[in-house]
């Protein structure tokens, strides 16, 4: 399956890349990762959506891979959500699918839920993320973004950290393929590939306001599926059940031997949720 190389102006002045795969005129599936990620973490799950006959988009949010850092520091959930709805607009025919992953889960949820009808997008899958997360698991995964800000010697360092962190998955032995994940500086060492002022500032911090988020699940007049990691200590069994309370149409999987990095603790089992999830919601 080919890659098409997507690049998209925002209105105030940065450059988002994507990747798109399958027939542009196929219904259409839209990726948003979380919070420094790349386009990257979807690679293997858009690949078998498009080679079964979807338009698959990866996208590299603001701030994160090689879509534009923003100079001004903008990074509310709010810019991803409209960043969001500007890429539909210029890489689908019809409103998609979108599959968004803890940030991109909730500027998802965010950025369908609080358009006006008609609703942007088809269908839409949160990936361990829900309108009530846990506060320990969050607390952990921003302690883990802002250690090692001078970065890694070695691509074994970064492969260590990346293990420490996913802790239901085995360590990466393809090293290589970590290289996505991460940029060399001029001075030799490899950072993440995402602008450090992404968390400094207000940051996404709509995510706390937990009465936005319930309101936005409840305007999702579509068919959405939240996918949890079993082990995730980011979305609670309770948190879990009151994103499913609050959305008409939403439907619930529960991945076991996957925590947080559901798509990448789990590829089969998360790509067989969302395939079926999508078969029955937009039909080919």
């Amino acid at each position: 399956m080919s890659e098409r190389r997507l690049e998209i102006e925002t209105r105030d002045g940065l450059k988002l890349v994507a990747d798109a795969r399958g027939d542009a005129g196929a219904p259409g599936v839209l990726f948003l990762h979380g919070g420094g990620q790349t386009r990257h973490s979807w690679g293997g799950t858009a690949r078998i959506l498009a080679g079964a006959g979807r338009h698959t988009v990866t996208l590299d949010m603001r701030g994160h891979g090689e879509s534009t850092w923003c100079p001004e520091r903008r990074y509310l959930v709010s810019d991803f959500a409209r960043d969001m709805l500007e890429v539909i607009d210029a890489a689908f025919e019809r409103p998609p699918a979108v599959v968004g992953a803890s940030l991109g889960g909730v500027a998802a949820l965010l950025g369908v839920g609080e358009s006006p009808p008609p609703l942007p997008a088809a269908a839409v899958v949160l990936v361990d993320i829900s309108t009530r997360i846990e506060d320990a698991g969050a607390e952990r995964i921003a302690s883990w973004m802002r250690s090692r800000p001078d970065g890694f010697a070695s691509l074994d360092e970064v492969a260590d950290a990346v293990e420490e962190y996913t802790r239901e998955r085995r360590r990466h032995r393809n090293l290589s393929g970590l290289e996505k994940n991460v940029r060399l500086g001029a001075d030799g060492r490899y950072r993440w590939h995402w602008d450090p002022g992404f968390m400094s500032g207000e940051g996404p911090s709509e995510i706390r306001d937990h009465a936005r988020m319930i309101r936005a699940a409840q305007r999702l007049e579509l068919p959405s599926l939240l996918v949890r990691g079993r082990q995730s200590d980011v979305i609670s069994p309770e948190g879990a059940r009151e994103f499913v309370d609050a959305a008409p149409r939403a439907e619930f999987v529960d991945v076991s031997g996957a925590g947080h990095m559901v798509a990448g603790d789990r590829n089969d089992a998360f790509t067989a949720a969302v395939r079926g999830f999508l078969d029955r919601a937009m039909p080919l």
